[in-house]
């Protein structure tokens, strides 16, 4: 009998966040950084966006069934249409298995926009 050695992979940062900002009392954003995180924000502006984030980023095990978080009160097309847009800012990763898709916001989405919001240690 053979045993398979499953080695952990470390996990890749999303292009958004990899090259997200510090904290705005920090120092003034650069124009790139402005625009990059503009999107991110302007993704969360909208209250159903808004609520489907909450939903997969408070979700047990960190990752949602979209059939676990389309109960918004909008229309099927539409939840997929803002999960897409929270997918284009890079707030959300997706995976299909089988009929569904499966949401995850990745950890480091979510300490980049605390740190960006954390006011800088005073020194």
């Amino acid at each position: 009998m053979t045993t398979k050695v499953l080695a952990k992979l470390p996990l890749l940062e999303p292009e958004a966040v990899a090259a997200c900002c510090p904290p705005l009392s920090e120092r003034p954003l650069t124009a790139e950084e402005a625009e990059r995180t503009a999107v991110m924000f302007k993704a969360l502006g909208d209250p159903v966006r808004l609520r489907l984030f909450s939903l997969v980023a408070s979700h047990e095990g960190g990752e949602a069934c979209v059939c676990d978080i389309s109960d918004v009160g909008v229309s099927q097309p539409t939840v997929s249409h803002h999960l897409k847009k929270l997918r284009e800012a890079g707030l959300l990763s997706s995976e299909r298995r089988g009929t569904w898709v499966y949401y995850r916001v990745e950890p480091a989405v979510l300490a980049a926009m605390g740190q960006l919001l954390t006011r800088a240690a005073a020194a």
